[in-house]
């Protein structure tokens, strides 16, 4: 079962960049959504990449940029104590796929709550960017989110549907 955010193609361009960075979150849990648990952590590629290591990162980089960039909370203070050194890729043994989908749920809620109370030129300073506005926000996320989804996409292809070998004629 997939989740789905209708698209909206017209509107205020704050509904428009929120509907958007909604349906990539939409996207990168539809990739990992289904999988078994040793599915959800299978590496088919050199990096530490897999598709519940996707979600883990979008979640840690909705707290660093809402909760740490925006709202201004502590490092030690954002939800699950993830500050922006953590490996954000890095699935602990014990979480389960339901519960790493939970929790990018509550961090995505959390920074729908926290954005509410800014305009989209509001301006707060990134440590190595310098001033970003909440518009900038949420295009580097529906962008990041979109490209991590595309890699979800062809991730769960390879474990659901494995190409055959290719054999050398001659």
């Amino acid at each position: 079962m997939t989740w789905s955010i209708p698209r909206i193609t017209t509107g205020a361009e704050r509904l428009l960049l929120e509907s958007t960075l909604d349906r990539n979150r939409a996207e990168l849990i539809n990739a990992v959504r289904g999988l078994s648990e040793t599915e959800a952590r299978r590496r088919l590629v050199a990096s530490a990449t897999t598709p519940i290591g996707l979600l883990k990162h979008a979640a840690v980089a909705e707290r660093i940029w809402f909760q740490h960039v925006l709202a201004g909370v502590p490092e030690s203070e954002c939800d699950g104590g993830t500050t922006p050194r953590d490996p954000s890729f890095r699935v602990a043994d014990d979480e389960t796929v339901p519960e790493v989908i939970a929790e990018f749920e509550r961090a995505s809620e959390r920074s729908r709550a926290i954005a509410a109370d800014f305009d989209l030129d509001d301006t707060t300073t990134h440590p190595d960017l310098g001033e970003v506005n909440l518009r900038f926000i949420y295009l580097l996320l529906a962008e990041d989110f979109a490209r991590h989804a595309g890699h979800g996409d062809i991730l769960r292809e390879q474990i659901k549907h494995p190409a055959p070998p290719i054999t050398m004629t001659r």
